[in-house]
């Protein structure tokens, strides 16, 4: 094994070595709320997890599904896994019927640690999940009831915790696998990314390296924790500068500023439509009474950003470009302006990325659209590849590049700017969601005959899209009503806006939707919008 591994059990071992005692987390919302962290804390907090889990016979490379909100519960699982060297699979806390199944399945998880207010979810399709063993419930003792199949055992995760002394922390290396994360199939179900230890890491030593993030600086995190801006650009920055977290439940627009005010917080980021949420909301004569220095923003909409530099005061807006396979190679520089649409430069010590003709390969010219591809520079600073999926990883390599099927162009001065998607994938509230998922479980619907998803401008911007479904039917059933159905199918985020009856879909001659039609022709007038969310 190398020698000062980059993993997250060597990192946060290294911070309580250096100041055990320094205010590290700061927990907002929800049912950790007021709960505050030293370095200490938390490493206690994970090593009596561990040492309860591995009791439980939970072991280094073991698959443990952890479906929680931001909090403690997800800080101290989260860590506890790194000191055991078992791989964590991220579950998307929205994620309800075939999406929730597809990813207790296929990562074959033997453990699911789960908030109670998640479980009705779980029960749905926890016949199904035949890997599970045991599920870990957060909630209060007793140990809930639960109707789970033969040889599924439940308890709680407090009934979990065991003495941090009895505690053997596995030999974890850079390369092992520390993370499965979901992300969106293009034309099927989602994808299980493999994520090495120092995959992870390298996220937040992006922002240290690249953004300047310090010691004395303190994050906001809103963004959810089982994605890796929050999990690895966020969290892992604080922990490699040995800096302090407040981590927000959920996302809110009306305390962001009043969060980051309380707590003296100096950088967060913005993803997607949440930027356009909290510019939206009432100004007010604390807009600029804060310590906020930086932000991150990814689009990089001009609009936006005019506004936390102008309206609320920040001194740095930057822009990045990054995804869960590729980790995070483009980062704008702080104290210079940012191009409007830009997504930064190349992260050159760590990634090699080009701008390519999807089709050959070959190098675009200067200010010419093609493909973005990159490729590490650092061992274990990309994924492993898709786990159970070798297809889709060969798939994806070529020519010794990772292809995003992300659409983009390079001026001169090495900036890189954001086009749109290559692939039929829709994005929305920071999400990237498959419409071969969507028109499944809506194809589902009864008279239902033929659907088809895709994406259109967001009402509310951000550089996001709305869902709008084209649909078949031979029954009298309206919009409205299998816009509710749906609900029942599909998490909040992918059940679409948009809902238009037609007669046929359009076909190319080998009676494949030509979806560019339905994309071209947008909301129609006969377009049925469902309430907001």
């Amino acid at each position: 094994m190398q020698a000062n591994p980059l993993t997250l059990q060597s990192v946060l071992d290294a911070r309580v070595q250096a100041h055990p005692e320094r205010p590290f987390l700061d927990f907002v919302g929800g049912a950790g709320d007021g709960t505050s962290w030293t370095w200490s804390d938390a490493r206690t907090a994970a090593m009596s997890l561990a040492a309860g889990l591995q009791e439980e016979g939970v072991e280094a490379g073991a698959h443990v599904a952890v479906m929680l909100p931001n909090g403690p519960d997800f800080i101290r699982s989260w860590f506890a896994l790194g000191y055991l060297g078992a791989v964590m699979v991220a579950v998307n806390t929205e994620y309800m019927g075939a999406f929730l199944e597809r990813v207790l399945t296929h990562s074959e998880a033997s453990t699911l640690i789960i908030d109670a207010a998640y479980v009705p979810a779980f029960l749905a399709v926890a016949e199904r999940c035949v890997d599970l063993r045991h599920v870990i419930v957060s909630q209060p003792a007793p140990v809930p009831a639960l109707d789970v199949p033969p040889g599924m055992r439940v308890s709680t995760l407090d009934a979990c915790v065991g003495d941090p002394n009895r505690l053997r922390p596995a030999a974890v290396s850079s390369g092992d696998t520390a993370c499965i994360m979901y992300t969106s199939g293009t034309t099927g179900p989602a994808k299980g990314v493999m994520m090495p230890e120092a995959h992870v890491m390298l996220c937040g030593q992006g922002a240290v390296e690249q953004l300047g993030v310090n010691r004395d600086d303190c994050y906001y995190v809103c963004l959810p924790l089982f994605h890796i801006n929050a999990l690895g650009m966020q969290m892992c920055a604080v922990m490699n500068a040995g800096a302090r977290a407040v981590i927000r439940e959920r996302f809110s627009a009306s305390a962001w500023l009043a969060d980051i005010r309380a707590h003296g917080c100096t950088v967060t980021n913005m993803l997607g439509a949440l930027a356009d949420f909290v510019v939206a909301t009432e100004p007010s004569d604390v807009d600029r009474d804060h310590a906020l220095r930086l932000i991150t923003v990814a689009p990089s909409v001009p609009v936006l950003v005019d506004a936390f530099l102008e309206r609320f005061g920040v001194t740095d807006v930057c822009a990045l470009y990054g995804m869960t396979e590729v980790n995070i190679p483009l980062y704008s520089e702080p104290g210079k302006p940012l191009k409007p649409g830009s997504s930064g430069r190349l992260y050159d010590s760590a990634f090699d990325l080009s701008i390519v003709d999807p089709e050959t390969d070959e190098a675009r010219a200067v200010g010419e659209i093609g493909e973005i591809v990159v490729r590490p520079k650092r061992a274990f600073g990309f994924m492993q590849g898709y786990f159970r999926q070798p297809d889709k990883t060969v798939e994806a390599w070529r020519n010794l590049w990772f292809h995003t099927g992300d659409a983009a162009w390079q001026d001169a001065d090495g900036d890189v700017f954001f086009v749109d998607r290559i692939k039929d994938c829709i994005r929305r509230r920071g999400e990237n969601i498959s419409s071969a998922m969507i028109e499944a479980e809506i194809g589902a619907l009864e008279g239902v005959v033929e659907c088809a998803a895709v994406a259109v401008p967001a009402e509310d911007g951000g550089g996001e899209d709305d869902i709008l479904i084209a649909y078949v039917v031979e029954s009298a059933a309206t919009s409205e009503a299998l816009w509710r159905a749906a609900a029942d199918r599909l998490p909040g985020f992918a059940n679409p806006r948009w809902w238009r009856a037609v007669a046929s879909l359009p076909k190319t001659p080998t009676n494949k939707v030509r979806k560019q039609a339905l994309r071209d022709e947008g909301v129609t007038a006969d377009t049925w919008r469902a309430p907001g969310r």
